[in-house]
């Protein structure tokens, strides 16, 4: 396109730097009366000006005084396209006065500014004619600038980034100012940015600030919220008060309904099966599965509530029962033959025969194999011993409760069917607290692992009392179970309350009253 007679020069669109400079940038920015003010060398002559001279680039049109007609927006000279043979080059803008601080001299070497107070009175700087070209141009006229207050110094600008096509380059910073006493008013500044100086020193209306600490507008309409936290749910402890209580639950044997309601009436959960409990510990003695109508939907309930209950301040956390073995043994052997001591076995006939249920091992999945293989044998918490069997057992595992459950773990991850059938027996042997030779058995596993009574489960409390019953409780009376069973001189601490004989499946909190 070339540029015919009696129009405007032609802006070219081509990149990012040669779109034009908004009205609101061509207002003086204040940051700018900090350059040193000194003469300034005039312009060279645009015939003898080199392209890639810095020092003949003519002075940007924002630098006119504030009284002046913005002139028309052209590219600098640096990057001016160039003019191809042949064709007449566009013609140069006429050079503009001098910022009027600029224009005053200063016989010392360092830039000092007038005193705030003082008005500086302006030169007219005679400028040279330059040569016009043959395309016809439109001068605009230049007025003298008018006298006026030293503006006040302002913080130097930061870099302004320039964008060109497909580049991010910084542009060099502003001379930094000399200090210099306060002056008049001045023209307001939102940012750092040129765009954001307001002319005549107002807001314009609507004009929204982008700073990130913007104040709140009270508004007749609007109200503010105080954010509280949320009350603390039953149980919780403050922070830094210690461990929250203690609480055990018995044998569950997929009874997933009986244990909601006994968990519900502690204030464990809340209605909709939520911990509630705070920082509460929760500790479930082993078997959750076989025998009842859900033993995987309690496995994830326990699951679950693990997560809530860590995420609160507490913990929900369980010990490997002879029945998690067992469940594992049948999935992962099914009907190998291990060699069982009074013949052979597999591990799926064992589990059938304890009340296997088809429907858990349909619904069994590998996060809950994997779950059930990480549990612990044994620990102690507070100055209980808590255990699954009532049986000394453990004490073949190691001589402190960490050899004991790394050796179990051990056993679990070789994955030999054999090893793992022996660890499952001899789990699953029982009343060794219940004779006369109970208290020492039990003061043997305490010497050992420490605590002063031990608290266990897999012996439903009705066969240590020697009442009749039955697994599924056909006889229709069903044992009278009213709460924990302590016995061996008041060492052990039996939990499982019988709910596979329609007894009652324990929740309570250690240490038991009385």
């Amino acid at each position: 396109m070339t540029q015919g007679a009696g129009q405007e020069p032609v802006v070219r669109t081509a990149t990012l730097r040669d779109f034009r400079v908004p009205p609101y940038a061509r207002v003086p920015v204040q940051s700018h009366a900090g350059e040193p003010s000194g003469p300034e060398p005039a312009p060279a002559p645009a015939e003898h000006a080199h392209a890639g001279d810095p020092a003949s680039y003519p002075t940007p049109a924002h630098h006119s005084a504030p009284g002046a007609h913005p002139e028309p927006h052209t590219a600098p000279a640096e990057y001016a396209a160039p003019v191809p043979d042949g064709r007449p080059a566009a013609e140069p803008l006429p050079p503009v006065a001098s910022s009027p601080v600029e224009a005053v001299p200063v016989p010392v070497p360092m830039p000092v500014r007038p005193p705030a107070a003082e008005a500086v009175p302006q030169t007219p700087v005679p400028q040279t004619p330059v040569p016009q070209t043959p395309v016809p141009q439109t001068s605009v006229p230049q007025t003298p600038p008018a006298p006026q207050q030293a503006p006040a110094a302002a913080a130097p600008m930061p870099a302004d980034p320039t964008l060109h096509l497909g580049h991010r380059t910084t542009a060099p910073p502003y001379p930094a100012a000399a200090p210099a006493a306060p002056a008049g008013p001045t023209a307001p500044v939102a940012s750092g940015h040129p765009g954001n100086a307001f002319p005549e020193g107002e807001v314009p209306e609507g004009y929204t600030p982008t700073e990130r600490d913007l104040p709140v507008i009270n508004r007749g309409d609007t109200v503010q919220v105080k954010a509280s936290p949320a009350p603390a749910p039953a149980g919780e402890a403050q922070a830094g008060a210690g461990p929250g209580p203690l609480y055990v639950v018995g044998d569950v044997h997929g009874y997933l309904d009986e244990l909601v309601a006994a968990l519900r009436a502690q204030g464990l959960i809340d209605e909709n099966g939520g911990w509630a409990a705070g920082n509460a510990r929760l500790w479930f003695l082993g078997d959750f599965t076989d025998r009842g109508p859900d033993g995987i939907g309690v496995i994830d309930l326990v699951m679950r509530l693990s997560a809530e209950a860590a995420a609160a301040g507490g913990y929900c956390k369980a010990l490997m029962g002879n029945h998690e073995l067992l469940l594992i043994g049948a999935k992962r052997f099914g009907d190998t033959p291990v060699n069982s001591g009074a013949g052979t076995a597999t591990f799926q006939a064992a589990w059938l025969l304890n009340g296997g249920q088809k429907q858990d091992m349909d619904r069994l999945q590998d996060v809950h194999l994997q779950w059930m293989s990480r549990l612990d044998a044994v620990v102690r918490e507070d100055d209980h011993l808590l255990v699954h069997s009532d049986t000394t057992a453990y004490l073949e595992y190691g001589e402190t409760i960490e050899d004991v459950n790394d050796t179990v773990h051990e056993i679990i991850n070789r994955n030999d069917a054999d090893e793992v059938w022996d660890v499952f027996r001899k789990f699953t042997k029982r009343f060794a607290f219940r004779d006369d030779g109970g208290p020492q058995a039990v003061q043997e596993l305490l010497a050992t692992y420490g605590g002063s009574r031990i608290v266990h489960g897999h012996s439903p409390i009705p066969y240590l009392l020697g009442q009749v019953g039955t697994e599924d409780g056909e006889d229709g009376g069903g044992p009278v179970v009213d709460g924990p069973h302590v016995y061996a001189d008041g060492l052990a601490i039996a939990m499982d309350g019988g709910v596979t004989m329609a007894g009652k499946l324990l929740v309570v909190q250690l240490p038991l009253n009385g």
